[in-house]
C-alpha cells in the first residue's frame, strides 16, 4: 500500500563543491507536532571513510519533548536528478525516533563522485536538489507547546476548524459536499476539534486508494475511526456506505483469492 506522507519539503544545497561544512542543516519543519529537518554530510560521514553524500532526518526539538516520547516515522529521502527525474537517488524508511535515537536516516546515499560530476545531473549550476517526504505514524507523548504554536500561527479557520494551509481547499471540498457534515459535533476544544478533522480527513485518503490496496487490518482501523467520529458527531452517513461497499469488494477479491490458493494446492496434490 502507497505511505502516506504528511509533508513534502524540498532542499537546495548551494554552492556544494565550495561547502566547508562537514555537516549542514535544512530549515526547519513541522511532522506530527515535532519540529524535525535535514541533515547532510556532503563529504560523507566517518571521518572520510565513507565516500558517498550522507542523508539523515533528524528530531530538532528531542529535547523539549516529554520524558518517554517516540514518534513513529516514515520517511522517504530522494537526491534528485536535474536532468532526468527517473535518475534520482531515493530511499525509504520506517522507524522509530526516540531519545535515544533522534536521527535516522542513509549514511550511503550516493557516491560523491557520481554527485559532483556535472554530467551525471546532480549537480547543476552548483545546486544540489533534496526531497524529503514524512510522515508520523504514532504519536507517543506530544508536544503542547508545539500543538498551541501551531493553532495559533500555522492554522486557518475553515468552518469553525483549525486547519493548516495545505488542508484548506481539501477541507472546503469536504464542507461543500456535506454542508451539515459537522453539524451536531460537539468537541469545543480546539486541539481536540483539529484532531478530529484529521482523522477525518485521513479516512476520506484512504477511502480512495483502491480495494485490492487495502488489507484487512486497514478496513478494520477504518471502521474503527469512523465509529469514533460519529459518536462525536459527525455526520457520516454518506462515507459509511463507501466504507461497506469497499469492504465488500475486497471481501470478495479475498474470497477469489483464496479459491485460487485452494485450486492450486488440489492441482499441486
Amino acid at each position: 500500500m502507497e505511505k502516506q506522507y504528511e509533508k513534502k519539503i524540498t532542499w537546495t544545497i548551494k554552492n556544494f563543491s565550495t561547502l566547508q561544512s562537514n555537516e549542514i542543516y535544512s530549515d526547519h519543519f513541522v511532522v506530527g507536532d515535532s519540529k524535525w529537518r535535514l541533515v547532510a554530510y556532503p563529504k560523507g560521514c566517518g571521518g572520510g571513510i565513507n565516500k558517498s553524500l550522507s542523508l539523515y532526518l533528524d528530531v530538532v526539538d528531542s529535547e523539549s519533548l516529554p520524558s518517554g516520547w517516540k514518534r513513529h516515522t516514515t520517511f522517504r529521502l530522494t537526491v534528485v536528478n536535474q536532468i532526468s527525474e527517473k535518475l534520482s537517488q531515493q530511499e525509504e524508511g520506517q522507524c522509530w525516533f526516540d531519545e535515544n535515537a533522534t536521527s535516522k536516516g542513509f549514511s550511503a546515499m550516493l557516491p560523491l563522485t557520481k554527485l559532483i560530476d556535472v554530467k551525471d545531473g546532480f549537480l547543476v549550476n552548483g545546486e544540489v536538489k533534496v526531497v524529503a517526504e514524512v510522515g508520523v505514524l504514532e504519536v507517543v507523548g506530544k508536544s503542547d507547546v508545539l500543538v498551541e504554536t501551531l493553532l495559533l500561527h500555522e492554522s486557518i479557520d475553515v468552518n469553525g476548524f483549525q486547519v493548516l494551509p495545505s488542508q484548506v481547499e481539501s477541507v472546503k471540498t469536504l464542507f461543500d459536499k456535506h454542508p451539515d457534515i459537522a453539524s451536531k459535533f460537539r468537541p469545543k476544544n480546539p486541539h481536540l476539534r483539529t484532531t478530529s478533522l484529521n482523522s477525518l480527513l485521513s479516512l476520506t485518503e484512504i477511502l480512495c486508494q483502491s480495494p485490492e490496496e487495502l488489507s484487512i487490518d486497514d478496513l478494520a482501523n477504518a471502521y474503527s475511526t469512523l465509529t469514533c467520529l460519529t459518536k462525536a458527531g459527525f455526520k457520516l452517513d454518506w462515507l459509511e456506505k463507501k466504507l461497506k461497499e469497499v469492504g465488500e469488494t475486497r471481501v470478495q477479491e479475498i474470497e477469489e483469492e483464496l479459491k485460487d490458493m485452494t485450486a492450486l494446492l488440489e492441482f499441486l496434490r
